[in-house]
């Protein structure tokens, strides 16, 4: 039986796409199906201008200058490479609004796809240095996930599920969840931060100790 582990993340979240890869780590190791993913928004910049921000301007307001934007991303440089990553951030022209990539993800986890869509955005960003706001480039990582294309688009430009996922922001928010990754094991456990694949490792290890444990159920 898998045990529920929901993401709460953004995919513009460099700390979120080196989570995701050290989870992924320590899965390759573990029981098949140990978990049942479900990811859920959060938006770092839930002020973003529907356009985005140009990517330099953004960071050098927010760390106080050029110098503290690269003091900033130094740890996330070493830890992309320690992880295997690929991470082209001089690919990155504008820090997008996530919304639209969040309401994706929702569409997507409706489908059976979400962890495919939420690759393919990481990949997009960090990789490619697309703009993920852009609905032409999310309807195509929507069709190469599977789904359907048109559909997907038209509900990219209209108003749907907008105000659900602002809220399932603001209820992370209000659970107590500051910054992301934040991983919820089996609804009762927070796993905060891009833990290391041996923090994973010890966690699956204790939950098969568990299921391992438990008496079979009656007939």
């Amino acid at each position: 039986m898998s045990t529920r582990l929901d993401i709460i993340s953004d995919p513009i979240c460099p700390w979120c796409y080196i989570g995701k890869a050290r989870l992924e780590a320590a899965l390759q190791n573990a029981p098949a199906g140990v978990f049942e993913i479900h990811w859920h928004p959060f938006q770092l910049n839930p002020d973003m201008p529907p356009e985005g921000r140009d990517r330099r301007e953004y960071l050098e307001g927010k760390f106080g200058g050029k110098e503290g934007a690269v003091r900033a991303y130094a740890p996330v440089a070493t830890a992309a490479e320690e992880s295997g990553l690929v991470m082209n951030l001089e690919k990155i022209a504008r820090t997008p609004n996530t919304l639209d990539a969040h309401r994706l993800i929702h569409w997507a986890g409706v489908e059976g796809v979400q962890n495919a869509v939420v690759d393919a955005l990481f990949d997009a960003n960090f990789v490619q240095g697309l703009d993920i706001s852009d609905h032409e480039v999310l309807a195509d990582i929507a069709e190469a996930a599977g789904m359907a294309r048109a559909p997907t688009l038209a509900l990219l430009q209209s108003d749907a599920d907008r105000d659900d996922i602002q809220a399932r922001d603001k209820q992370a928010r209000e659970m107590g969840v500051g910054g992301v990754p934040c991983f919820i094991v089996a609804n009762k456990y927070a796993v905060e931060g891009a833990q290391p694949a041996e923090t994973w490792a010890n966690i699956i290890a204790e939950i098969d100790a568990l299921v391992r444990g438990k008496p079979d159920a009656p007939n």
